[in-house]
């Protein structure tokens, strides 16, 4: 085994030539990209290609875009600069040649421009077909020239994926599953259905069987994945379809698998066997993110959202009623295309009527392709950033809230390591929050009962009550 010595900046990196070749994933974007960034590294290992930590020591870099966020696709163009650079400086220290490729929303909808825009750039692969990853790779070599892979093939990718030998977890604990993608309900701000294509569900033969492996390496709470993940209608081996209730039910059996979550869901899919599952599946955790936009029907209309604030309140009523302890998260867009004064504030009496543990809250803003970038009636920014401080306002006094209120009560806490000072672990509780106490490492992996005793800024405190597991 031999070394080499590449200088970058004032930075020297130890780079080692083995017969295994280094893979970098730089992911941005939802937790979806997360899971299909660990699916990449898995198609890949039967080439060589292993995990490292930074683009200096990687023979292939594969940059996971996501076109959600404002200006994603100059950020990818930025990036893709420094990959060059570090590809070009690793050329000169005699490392070879350094694979770059473009994958995910961005790769999908930018394609073209990319290869224009960066033509050192080898692969560009849409999040349908990183199946094809090693033949993508094989063909690059071959070509000597780019590869771009696009379509929305015929055949699920996940029919063809290999079984997930190490899945994306924290400290294996806890693990992104996808269950469901693309989307159907065509969001006049979305560019998701162009993207991610029309809504697929997987089997839940093909659910099951990574579950169990999952469970078997150790993971106790698995998040199931979907753009709209409670449309879910997987082949249920039966020649009829499961819903997500349904899906949920079967995997609260394996053994060793604690809880259950599941994002993102959209109002129009909240049926009643899934309310009636947050009542009766013990597995499934009392956090339930459902992104509503606007509490505005018209605004809600002009998003082609399918429901109004009233239908949002109604199925937020049912659920707690269902599940009384049920703590919601949402999604809010200020700024769409034609709201006034009345509309944000009709967003603003919807959030103090509801009720919110958790928000992302945007400015809106255009993307190319989508209905309402062609709009009249575009909002000022100035206009929007007032709009988004005022409600960003509102939903902090709410998380706030929401954890001040933790204060008191016993909450059972799944430990996935250890905190930041000597002696104290870390975990998460029912509702997501970090949760910090002092206790052994025998706990890290096991769900214990602790006494909240005081809120942190983004996380709570507390005691441990008992360092037994819970059954």
């Amino acid at each position: 085994m031999t070394s080499q010595t590449l200088s970058r900046q004032d930075e020297t990196l130890q780079v080692q030539n083995t017969d295994t070749r280094g893979l970098h994933v730089i992911t941005w974007g939802c937790q979806m990209n997360v899971y299909d960034s660990a699916r990449m590294t898995d198609v890949l290992r039967p080439l060589g290609y292993a995990p490292v930590d930074a683009p200096e020591a990687a023979d292939m870099v594969i940059l996971n875009t996501c076109h959600i966020r404002e200006r994603a696709a100059e950020k990818v163009f930025s990036e893709l600069g420094r990959l060059r650079k570090i590809g070009e400086e690793r050329k000169a220290a005699g490392l070879g040649k350094t694979v770059i490729a473009v994958a995910g929303c961005v790769a999908q909808a930018e394609g073209e421009e990319i290869l224009a825009r960066a033509p050192y750039v080898d692969i560009v692969l849409g999040p349908q077909t990183y199946h094809r990853l090693p033949e993508m790779v094989a063909r690059a070599a071959r070509a000597g020239g780019a590869v771009i892979d696009t379509d929305f093939p015929v055949e699920t990718k996940f029919d063809f994926l290999p079984n997930a030998a190490a899945p994306q977890t924290e400290g294996n604990l806890t693990a992104f599953l996808t269950i469901q993608e693309g989307c159907d309900k065509f969001c006049s701000f979305c560019v998701v259905p162009y993207t991610r294509g029309a809504e697929t569900s997987r089997s839940v033969a093909s659910v099951m069987a990574e579950a169990q492996r999952m469970a078997a390496s150790g993971v106790r709470e698995i998040t199931l994945l979907g753009q709209n993940v409670n449309a879910y209608h997987g082949d249920d081996g039966e020649g009829g379809s499961a819903t997500l209730a349904g899906l949920a039910e079967n995997l609260a059996l394996i053994p060793g698998l604690e809880r259950i979550r599941y994002t993102t869901s959209h109002p129009r899919d909240v049926d009643q066997s899934l309310i009636d599952a947050h009542r009766d599946n013990a597995a499934l955790m009392p956090f339930l993110h459902l992104p509503v936009q606007s509490g505005s029907d018209k605004i809600l209309k002009a998003m082609n959202r399918g429901h109004t604030a009233q239908e949002y309140r109604e199925v937020v009523r049912r659920l707690r009623e269902a599940r009384p302890d049920l703590a919601l998260s949402s999604d809010f867009i200020v700024g769409h295309p034609g709201e006034t004064e009345e509309d944000f504030e009709a967003t603003m009496q919807l959030i103090r009527d509801i009720g919110f543990a958790q928000a992302f809250s945007f400015k809106y803003s255009p993307r190319p392709g989508t209905p309402a970038a062609g709009q009249p009636f575009q909002v000022d920014e100035a206009v929007k950033d007032e709009r988004l401080q005022k409600l960003q306002a509102l939903l902090r006094e709410q998380q706030d809230a929401f954890n001040a209120d933790m204060v008191g009560r016993t909450l059972p806490v799944l430990f996935t390591g250890r905190g930041r000072k000597p002696g104290q672990l870390s975990g998460r509780s029912p509702y997501l929050q970090p949760v910090h106490v002092e206790g052994p490492d025998e706990l890290i992996g096991q769900i214990a009962q602790v006494a909240i005793t005081q809120r942190l800024t983004n996380s709570l405190a507390g005691t441990l009550i008992r360092e037994r597991a819970c059954a």
